[in-house]
């Protein structure tokens, strides 16, 4: 900063002012910012931080960028903060709850604007940290009953159970779930609870419930899933997975097996990826507006900052506890 000062004949405040966008005459702008282009300067983010209390970070933590759900929520929330010079601070938390506290305790020491993470289930001292760092965060995903600030989401378990109703209604009566059977996933987990609820509620007796393979789920735990379900319950007539990528993986067992999908057995899943649709036969699903999410989350962060500049809050670390809820809709395909 001193080399630009001294070389455009300007003092390092001047410079300071020019690069926080405040006022100064458009022919000192100018110099400076020429100078600045020669030098090939770049101002230390750090230090602004530390003297304005801000920073141009937004933390985003996912479960996995290997999703192409999460990333594009990601995308839709880069869509809704970058035009206001809003840049993603991005960490992938494998669906751990203590990476996820690790990460959200490294991210705030960058003074972020806001946090916006996947989920509503924390370890205590994430919820505190965020709860205390005084700045707007949002929970995508899901809708928790006790959330940090705001959510923007849907109900993995309303969503399972609508899946289970179209399966009904086509028909289906022995109706199989296939789960992963790691407790990170606690989204799958939901959709798993709403399988049992709906098949509860339908007097369509016992669950029949596989639960095999970590998080994330991938295409290669459809196959072994589906082959243990058919052992236990070889009358089984309809099977929902909890991805479409375990859906894909069953209906390629069928394949091998000699199975009619859905002639001998109808394969549902959850999620509306790519595979479903290029999928043979393509993949009746849950269908959720991932990069809406994002673009909501965006929008709602967007919203509690201005609000706060504009002092309309009497307290800033006030909660929020404002729900935005997403659609979801059944889509039926060839494969149920």
């Amino acid at each position: 900063m001193s080399d630009v000062a001294e070389r455009a004949g300007v003092s390092k405040m001047t410079v300071s002012r020019v690069l926080a966008g405040r006022n100064v005459s458009q022919a000192t702008r100018e110099r400076v910012q020429k100078v600045i282009d020669e030098l090939g300067y770049v101002a230390d983010a750090a230090a602004g931080a530390l003297s304005s209390g801000r920073s141009e970070f937004v933390a985003v933590l996912v479960p996995s960028l290997s999703s192409s759900n999460f990333s594009d929520t990601v995308r839709g929330l880069n869509a809704a903060l970058s035009p206001h010079g809003l840049q993603l601070l991005l960490g992938d938390t494998d669906y751990r709850l203590d990476q996820e506290e690790l990460l959200v305790r490294s991210m705030l020491r960058h003074q972020p604007r806001c946090v916006a993470l996947t989920g509503g289930r924390h370890t205590d001292a994430t919820r505190m940290l965020l709860q205390r760092a005084g700045i707007p965060v949002v929970e995508m995903w899901d809708l928790p009953s006790d959330p940090i600030d705001t959510v923007v989401g849907f109900s993995n378990s309303a969503a399972a159970r609508a899946m289970v109703r179209h399966l009904h209604e086509r028909g289906y009566r022995r109706i199989g779930f296939i789960a992963g059977a790691s407790e990170r996933d606690r989204r799958g987990h939901d959709r798993m609870r709403g399988y049992v609820a709906e098949m509860k509620a339908l007097g369509l007796g016992d669950p029949r419930v596989i639960r095999l393979g970590d998080s994330p789920i991938t295409m290669s735990h459809g196959g072994p899933a589906i082959g243990a379900l058919l052992d236990a319950w070889p009358d089984t007539e309809a099977v929902m997975c909890v991805s479409d990528m375990s859906a894909f993986g069953a209906i390629m067992e069928c394949h091998r097996r000699g199975l009619s999908v859905p002639g001998d057995l109808a394969i549902a899943g959850f999620g509306n990826f790519e595979v479903s649709w290029c999928c043979q036969p393509s993949i009746t699903t849950v269908s959720v507006d991932a990069y809406g999410i994002g673009q909501r989350a965006g929008e709602t962060l967007l919203a509690a900052l201005a609000e706060r500049e504009a002092g309309a809050e009497a307290r800033a670390d006030a909660p929020r506890r404002k729900a935005v809820k997403i659609d979801f809709t059944v889509i039926a395909r060839d494969s149920a």
